[in-house]
Parts: C-alpha cells; structure tokens; sequence
C-alpha cells in the first residue's frame, strides 16, 4: 500500500524502513529536511494515491492536535489520519470528531516497541471503525511482530490508545518492582554477583520478561549503575492511567505507587530510579541523567514508558 508517515524521529524513521522493507510505499515528511521525502505536509499528501492513509508518529498534545487538524485541511471524502503517537484518548475522540464533519476517517493506534520494534516488530492496539481499521491494516500486518502482537481494542476512538495507556501504567509497575529487588541486592552485603541473580531469573522463573532482559543487559554493562543518575521521567501515560483509575474509582495501588515513585527520583539520587532510567533507555531509548536536570516535567516523546 501507499502511505504517509510524518514524524521521522527513532520510532517513525524505523516504522518506515520496516514498512518499506515488506514491500510498502512510504512518503514521509518531518520537519528536519534531512529525514523527510517531502518538503511539506501538503506535498506528502499531493503524491498518495486516494484513498489516502496517513499515519502521524509526532509527540502528544498540541503537536498532534495541529497535525491532524492540518491534514484535516489537506485531506478529503474517504481518505484516513492514524495517530500512532502516545496521544490520551480523550484527544482521539476530539480528532475523530473535527475529521469525521470532513468525511475524513480516523484510527487512533497505540504503538509499543521502542527502537527494538525495527528488528522485532511493534505491539499495535487499535481504535476505530473495522472499515478504517482496514484501510490501514496491510501496513498494521508488515509493523506488527510475525506472530501475534496486534489488537482492534475498540470501534469507538480512543479504545486504542486507552489500551495502550494502561499497558505503560503497567510496564511503571513492573519496572519498579524490578528496580527495588535490585536495589535490595546491592544494599545487603550478602549477594556477591548481583548480575549473575538477575540473569537466572531470566530462565525457568514465573517473573521472566523482555524487561528483566534489558535490566541484565543494562547491569552487565555498569553493574552498579554508576554512570546513571537516580532520575526517571515519565511520559504523561502512569499519569492518565491513575487519573483514569480515579475518575472510575479502580483501586490502582502498585501503579499509582510506581508513578509517584519517578516523582521521588526527582527530589532525590535514588538507586532504585537508576535501574528503571536504565531500563527506560534500554528499550525506548529515552535519555538517562548523568547530571540534575532542570525542572521535573513529563517528558513529552511519543515512545512511551
């Protein structure tokens, strides 16, 4: 199939090589003229054929919003936005909205995979309609894994992104209950390869996971995590799972704990925060600090975790 990609950065340069890899026409468009095919939004959309797909990969919040209401002034009857960025689901019902008065169809899709989703494939979670859904499925087919790893969550807008904000709550949780066993590890002088411990657990345990693997990795590389400061930013996702866990009163213990636990890593050189910036960069690869940043803000990529 033919689609647009904008937005070029780590994930959506690596989307495109992969969709281009199974064979798919991909015109992308980034505001860095380095990365992109086109040299305007209005140019990408000029060489799709129609019906047009175009999947938008830029960071949550406004730049989103003025994205997809910009190619809901380039696009027309029948044509398609897929908004594969880290976007709250209540901006998915508002986007679904402005383009439907348009006739412009709309698939929202949480993505998961980080830079490993190039060789491994990416998790996809979809909201919308089965017949935009479809539009847009030969390219959902070549991103996800061989085997498994897509989901239509909902019709309704937002079911995707929904789903994926509770899978990153999730991910805080497991992320820090790994981080705290290893900081337990390395407080107590009894243990003497701390490494070694986690890198038996990956085998044969019920609390193996692609998580634990990159822990390993991290550790065996800087056993005591000296390089990294105790900070971990958040990319706004725990925040909404536990607004969302409030405003439908879903006892959220662990994940509003692991939440508030990144908040602490701001206020303090935690070694507990060391282990999950270094998971975090692992996977996604979000920047870690070696120094105090400024301010405590949710970091704004579209990576997620």
């Amino acid at each position: 199939m033919d689609i647009g990609l904008v937005g070029l950065g780590k994930m959506g340069g690596n989307m495109r090589s992969r969709l281009r890899e199974a064979g798919h026409t991909v015109v992308g468009y980034d505001r860095n003229p380095d990365l992109a095919d086109a040299d305007s939004l209005a140019s990408m959309v000029e060489q799709l054929p129609s019906p047009k797909v175009v999947w938008v990969m830029v960071p949550a919040g406004d730049p989103t919003r003025e994205t997809v209401a910009a190619l809901g002034e380039l696009l027309g009857e029948g044509d398609l936005v897929v908004d594969g960025g880290n976007s709250k689901w209540t901006d998915d019902q508002a986007n679904a909205a402005m383009l439907a008065e348009k006739d412009v169809g709309f698939v929202d899709c949480g993505v998961s995979g980080g830079v490993w989703g190039l060789q491994n494939g990416y998790a996809l979670m979809c909201g919308g309609s089965d017949e935009d859904v479809a539009k847009v499925q030969p390219a959902l087919d070549a991103l996800k894994p061989a085997e498994g790893g897509f989901v239509h969550a909902g019709r309704k807008p937002g079911a995707g992104h929904f789903a994926k904000m509770v899978h990153n709550g999730i991910e805080y949780a497991m992320m820090q209950s790994y981080a705290e066993g290893w900081e337990l590890l390395e407080k107590v002088d009894l243990v003497e390869d701390v490494p070694a411990v986690f890198d038996s657990w990956r085998s044969g345990t019920v609390i193996r996971s692609w998580l634990l693997d990159l822990l390993v990795a991290a550790i065996e590389d800087d056993t005591h995590l000296d390089q990294l400061r105790g900070y971990a930013d958040d990319s706004g996702e725990g925040r909404w799972t536990v607004e969302a866990a409030i405003d439908n009163a879903v006892p959220m213990n662990v994940i509003a704990a692991s939440l508030f636990a990144r908040f602490t890593s701001r206020q303090d050189d935690s070694p507990a925060m060391k282990a999950i910036a270094a998971m975090r960069n692992q996977f996604g690869g979000h920047a870690v600090h070696t120094e105090a940043p400024v301010g405590g803000d949710a970091n704004p990529d579209v990576r997620g975790g």
